[in-house]
């Protein structure tokens, strides 16, 4: 393999420096220009292994964390298309970090490691297991464990940057220039939020609550600014927190019980 092509596969993967600063990233794009599509625009990577990821996560995620990771998926779609075209390759493995990004939220129980950290092992044993290149599956890890590792300096991979930029925009309406208004209209029609800014704040507030160690704790204020998404507020269509009516689902497993109430089963070794 000539070396061209060996870093068009990497590249392929997301294994490009990328300025983890937003405003970095993004200072060459036509703030003019938002990107405009419908999620009918939008083909899904079809591999079997990317068919394989989909089943698995919408089998394991609660319906609202799995319609914020499609969500992610189209928004980034969208924001490559118009914005970062460069990026263009490497949208299955995009599709499967969207796919995979919070597993780690599924069950805030289970480990005492941080949601991101436990998810990007989850993630990496089941695409190892399902056919992914190493490449392919250590990349997608980097970018869960890093999803969440925002900031000014330094760097991230590609992938990493996208899975930031859209997860951002959907939890937080943060580069709101970035998507169409008609484009947000045609993914939440079909991937509805429920609820979702009230559900994922409960999330991290639950996570620090039960691990006051992890990653949440070092992005001061984000579950305010989570709660306070003006973008996105038109389209939680259910009352913000899930408890009201004890029907909805919650985004977490460990919160099927009463708010503060759940444990880490995790045995002392």
């Amino acid at each position: 393999m000539s070396d061209s092509t060996r870093n068009q596969d990497l590249a392929a993967h997301g294994w490009t420096a990328a300025p983890r600063s937003f405003a970095k990233n993004l200072a060459a794009v036509d703030k003019s220009v938002q990107a405009r599509i419908s999620v009918s625009d939008v083909a899904l990577p079809d591999t079997q292994l990317a068919q394989k990821t989909y089943e698995y996560a919408k089998k394991e995620l609660p319906e609202k964390t799995f319609n914020h990771s499609m969500r992610v998926y189209y928004y980034g779609a969208a924001i490559v298309k118009f914005h970062l075209p460069q990026l263009e390759p490497m949208l299955e493995t995009y599709f499967l970090t969207c796919l995979l990004h919070d597993i780690g939220t599924v069950d805030l129980t289970a480990t005492r490691m941080s949601f991101e950290y436990w998810g990007a092992i989850t993630a990496l044993q089941f695409l190892e297991r399902h056919g992914a290149s190493k490449d392919q599956a250590e990349s997608v890890s980097e970018a869960i464990i890093r999803h969440a590792d925002l900031g000014e300096t330094g760097t991230v991979t590609s992938l990493g940057q996208l899975i930031q930029l859209a997860t951002v925009f959907d939890n937080v309406g943060l580069n709101a220039h970035l998507v169409h208004k008609d484009t947000i209209e045609s993914v939440v029609a079909a991937f509805p939020r429920k609820g979702w800014s009230g559900c994922f704040a409960e999330t991290m507030r639950e996570e620090m609550r039960l691990k006051p160690w992890c990653h949440t704790t070092a992005n001061e204020g984000f579950v305010e600014a989570v709660l306070g998404n003006e973008l996105m507020e038109p389209y939680d269509t259910e009352p913000v927190g899930f408890r009201g009516a004890g029907t909805e689902e919650p985004c977490s497993t460990s919160l099927l019980a009463t708010a503060g109430s759940a444990t880490l089963r995790v045995p002392v070794r």
